[in-house]
């Protein structure tokens, strides 16, 4: 009996049925996509991680190396499992051409290694550690996806030929996020080419137990070891390495949450639409003795119909769309060991949606206690109190057309029928602006200010040199003497050791100089201004344990300083482990300088950049645009897919449910509509009403939706951001794009879909719906 109902009702409103269908379709497609992807990124960075043995702790350092120090050291810690240390060729971008081109612009420290023997392996696209002869050369996946270069290219480093041989993936530095990037080449070529760069060790330990990390780290400081460089330990690899796609998967993740409350609001109105139109039918079932139980089993078995079927097809589509959006991961990471995994999360997750649908259409029915057998039967609509009006009325209308007052009155008088379309217009508008002020925000020039960068034109960095002063003292010589540049900082960064709380030393690195000049964002407290404050990066601050007004104490020339922390911010750079303060110091040995300079014309920035490269060789010259370009490049492309994604998905709901709404609304207005053309309201008369409903509800939910937008999805995008290292975060919006594009959008789409929806308003006929 069931199957014969379910035919019949589905042969008469097809549209409603399929457009129900999709919108569950979509809801099960995201959540078994999110699944999917989740389960597989999580797999595919463990194995990568694993294969190549990545350190649990690594210590990057310029300068002469204690080795037999090291291996003692080792040898003494009960929690090390393994050591080595690795030399790490940096070599000028200029040096390395592929073509006819060279990576002179390129914004990464690049630089040559050798195959490890213990560990931090170096793999190729199948997963496998790579065994490289004499003459052949392994080029980072970056320059791979960037099509910088392909296999069987000739390379030439320093004047010496080699062909590329293949690509590798590397768990240290395959994030654009890493400052570094590694070649491999053979012991023979490294020998020959080793002269003709400058040389940084990479001091790297495997340790037994993970969690014992910070106290290893505690442990390094304690011993005095070489530090001269950025430390860098698992979890932050594991980070970096997650970031792009972990960012695309979250605004999937939001996307889909939303899009399953809009569907389940999709449901709402073909039940109640349906709920409508067989209003007199319930009523004469309810009068010949069937019970609640019996009609809901009805519908609800359609409903589950739909469910199921919608369910099935979002899997499906899910599974065909997961090739696509898992393309990045695996070229980066390689296959999950989770993949057979992945299928089973994403079969539960269309599962929870077909179950949450089920139970939700189950207690929309429950309304069906209190449908009146004689009143359904008489009037065979249901009958609404419109309480909401009452000092609405038309007689006192001086304003507004007599067709948009009605319209808008409509909606005061029935708010509780509108608030359902006023909620989906809402996440709509939400749906539609978060990811494009995510993108904006994360593409703009200022967003690296949360990252411990501050907002200049043009980076000079001083490293892996000697005579670093001298040499920055000269390029300062040269800043003071060009007209172009308006204002210019110099930071030097120095290593101190800070004392803990339980009396053992940490080594801290202090960047040192004016930070009023170039600002960045702090997410407590403001930037040192005297010599007795210092500012921590959150990740320092969360490892000392420190808050905004406490005090460090810090040892300077010898003699134990205590310095008030002044404010905290995020910081990507240099393991994100660092410092600010404005104090003098002539006993540390400088590790790096940084000059940052400002162009009062911006159109000369590309090209005094290149004046400064070609000048002081001995520095590494970044146009600040280029420098944001590349770090972020493929966090970029993510969340601009994503966002283009969530716009398209947003727009299809909107016309979609704006049309399930009017219609509706025109099934349930039946006897209004013919009251309403009994008294010479024309067609045309009628669908300016149900436009004008249409368009208040809209601008309602454009609003609503963009006040939540940069309230609550600010919040939201921060939660997201703050996973790699921003405590602080603020959406840089394009007005035209989120007050103007996207509102235009939306009205278009909702205009069109009323037109369509109420053109059955004008088929209604006077003789068929009047009631006594």
């Amino acid at each position: 009996m069931y199957n014969r109902i379910i035919r019949n009702d589905i042969l008469k409103s097809k549209a409603i049925t399929l457009t129900t269908i999709i919108f569950v379709a979509a809801s099960a497609m995201l959540v078994s996509l999110a699944a999917i992807l989740v389960v597989n990124l999580s797999g595919a960075l463990d194995t990568l991680m694993k294969q190549a043995k990545t350190p649990h702790f690594m210590q990057m350092h310029s300068g002469e190396i204690d080795i037999a120090r090291l291996t003692s050291f080792a040898k003494q810690n009960n929690n090390v499992d393994d050591f080595q240390v690795i030399e790490f060729l940096n070599m000028d971008g200029a040096q390395i051409i592929f073509g006819d081109s060279s990576l002179a612009n390129s914004a990464q420290d690049n630089g040559f290694s050798i195959q490890s023997e213990k560990f931090d392996y170096l793999l190729d696209l199948d997963g496998n550690i790579i065994n490289v002869t004499d003459g052949e050369l392994y080029v980072p996946i970056s320059y791979m996806r960037d099509k910088t270069t392909k296999v069987g290219d000739r390379a030439v480093i320093s004047g010496k030929e080699f062909t590329v041989a293949g690509f590798l993936r590397d768990s240290q530095m395959n994030s654009t996020l890493s400052a570094s990037k590694r070649f491999l080449v053979s012991k023979n070529d490294y020998t020959k080419i080793k002269n003709l760069g400058s040389t940084e060790h990479l001091i790297e330990f495997r340790l037994k137990d993970l969690s014992a990390l910070g106290a290893f780290e505690t442990a390094y400081a304690s011993a005095g070891l070489e530090a001269n460089g950025p430390t860098v330990t698992y979890r932050l690899f594991k980070m970096m390495n997650a970031l792009s796609d972990g960012m695309m998967i979250a605004v999937i993740l939001l996307v889909s949450a939303l899009v399953v409350a809009i569907a389940f609001m999709c449901i709402r109105f073909t039940l109640l639409a349906k709920i409508e139109e067989d209003y007199c039918q319930i009523g004469v079932m309810k009068a010949i003795g069937l019970r609640v139980s019996d009609i809901k089993k009805i519908y609800l078995a359609k409903y589950a119909a739909i469910a199921a079927v919608g369910s099935i097809l979002g899997f499906a589509l899910s599974i065909m769309f997961k090739g696509m959006l898992l393309e990045n991961i695996r070229l980066y990471m390689g296959e999950s060991e989770n993949s057979s995994f992945a299928l089973l999360f994403g079969i539960i997750g269309i599962l929870l949606v077909f179950l949450a649908i089920t139970a939700y259409v189950s207690g929309v029915l429950r309304r069906f206690r209190k449908i009146s057998a004689a009143e359904a039967i008489r009037f065979g609509t249901s009958q609404e109190k419109n309480a909401g009006a009452k000092r609405f009325c038309l007689s006192g209308n001086r304003l507004l057309h007599t067709n948009i007052f009605l319209g808008i009155k409509d909606v005061l008088a029935r708010k509780r029928l509108y608030s359902t379309m006023l909620a989906v217009l809402v996440i709509s508008a939400f749906i539609i602006i978060v990811p494009q002020n995510l993108y904006n925000t994360i593409s703009s020039k200022s967003f690296i200010k949360y990252m411990g960068i501050g907002n200049y034109d043009m980076r000079m960095d001083i490293q892996q040199t000697d005579n670093i002063s001298e040499k920055a003292a000269e390029i300062i010589k040269k800043l003071n003497s060009d007209s172009a540049i308006s204002k210019y900082a110099i930071l030097t960064t120095k290593a101190f050791k800070a004392k803990t709380e339980n009396g053992s030393e940490e080594n801290i690195k202090v960047e040192l100089g004016d930070h009023s000049i170039f600002p960045i964002a702090y997410s407590g407290g403001r930037a040192p201004s005297e010599e007795n404050e210092i500012a921590l990066s959150a990740l320092n601050a969360n490892e000392l344990s420190k808050k905004v007004g406490d005090i460090i104490t810090l040892v300077i020339e010898g003699k134990e300083n205590n310095l008030k922390i002044s404010g905290i911010y995020s910081d990507i750079t240099n393991g994100g482990k660092t410092a600010k303060a404005v104090f003098t110091d002539n006993s540390a040995d400088i590790m790096w300088s940084i000059i940052c300079a400002e162009l009062s014309d911006k159109s000369l920035v590309k090209e005094r950049t290149s004046e400064y490269a070609g000048r002081f060789v001995f520095a590494k010259i970044s146009d600040i645009d280029e420098f944001v370009t590349q770090t972020f490049d493929s966090i970029i492309n993510s969340v601009r897919e994503a966002s283009s994604a969530a716009i398209a998905v947003a727009l299809i709901i909107t016309v979609l449910v704006t049309l399930l709404f009017m219609k509706m609304l025109v099934t349930k207005d039946r006897y209004s509509i013919v009251v309403m053309k009994a008294f010479g309201f024309t067609n045309s008369d009628i669908k300016a009403q149900y436009v004008s409903r249409s368009v208040f509800v809209l601008i309602v939910g454009i609003i609503l939706g963009t006040l939540l937008a940069n309230t609550l999805g600010e919040i939201l995008a921060g939660t997201v951001i703050s996973s790699f290292g921003a405590s602080t975060f603020k959406f840089a919006i394009n007005p035209l794009s989120a007050y103007l594009f996207s509102p235009l959008m939306m009205i278009c789409s909702v205009l069109i879909a009323t037109m369509i929806g109420t053109s059955g308003a004008g088929q209604i006929k006077i003789p068929e719906n009047i009631k006594e």
